[in-house]
C-alpha cells in the first residue's frame, strides 16, 4: 500500500506540535503545511515512535484498542505524505552514543 506507515517513523525536525484540547496542531516549517493531529491519542502515539523499531510496535504498545488500529494507520500514512513524519535513518537510529 502507498503511504505505507510500519517501518521506522519519526516527527521530522521541521515539524513544531502545537497541543489543542482536540489534539494537536503540526507546522511545517519547510513546505509551510499545517496539518491537524485530531485526538490526543494520536498525539502521544507520534511523540512515541522514535521510541519504537516500527510504526507497528508503536502502535501496539499506545494503549489504543485494535479495533481503532486502521484509522491510526491511515493517519500515520497521511502525516507521512505530508511530510510531518519521515523515516526514520536506520544508520542514525542505531549508531551508538558516546
Amino acid at each position: 500500500m502507498p503511504g505505507e506507515s510500519s517501518g521506522p517513523l519519526e516527527l521530522s525536525p521541521q515539524v513544531a506540535l502545537r497541543p489543542e484540547p482536540f489534539g494537536a496542531l503540526a507546522y511545517h516549517y519547510g513546505n509551510r503545511r499545517l496539518s491537524f493531529l485530531r485526538s490526543p491519542e494520536l498525539v502521544a502515539l507520534v511523540r512515541s515512535l522514535a521510541e519504537h523499531p516500527g510504526a507497528a510496535e508503536a502502535l501496539a504498545a499506545s494503549g489504543i484498542e485494535p479495533a481503532r488500529w486502521p484509522a491510526f494507520r491511515r493517519a500515520l500514512a497521511d502525516l507521512l505524505a505530508s511530510e510531518v513524519l519521515r523515516a526514520r535513518d536506520e544508520v542514525r537510529a542505531c549508531s551508538p552514543t558516546s
